[in-house]
């Protein structure tokens, strides 16, 4: 695997602080929620960047599905404060099941 440049590194950590936040706040707030992991490539970052929320169980990914929006705010706000714009919030955090081993 390739050695990330210094600016690579920066970027991961901005992103895994954000999603670190998002996934305490989830916790906290969404019934079922159990983790939240994110996959990017570098180079088309920070279009290709993709956060996961994931839920126990289908019950649980349902009743949260109407708070998806509020939600991708969050991560765009969190983002921002990390200097990184998300042009269409919509497209970087999902609602799943599936773990990061799926």
């Amino acid at each position: 695997m390739k050695k990330l440049s210094k600016v690579q590194l920066k970027q991961q950590a901005a992103v895994l602080d954000a999603v670190t936040t998002l996934e305490q706040q989830a916790l906290a707030e969404l019934p079922g929620a159990v983790q939240c992991w994110f996959s990017m490539e570098y180079e088309a970052f920070p279009l290709s960047l993709l956060v996961r929320l994931q839920f126990s169980e289908q019950v649980m990914l349902d009743a949260a599905q109407p708070q998806l929006l509020a939600w991708q705010r969050r991560l765009s706000g969190l983002m921002l404060k990390k200097g990184v714009v998300l042009k269409d919030m919509r497209k970087h955090l999902v609602f799943t099941l599936n773990s990061p081993d799926d």
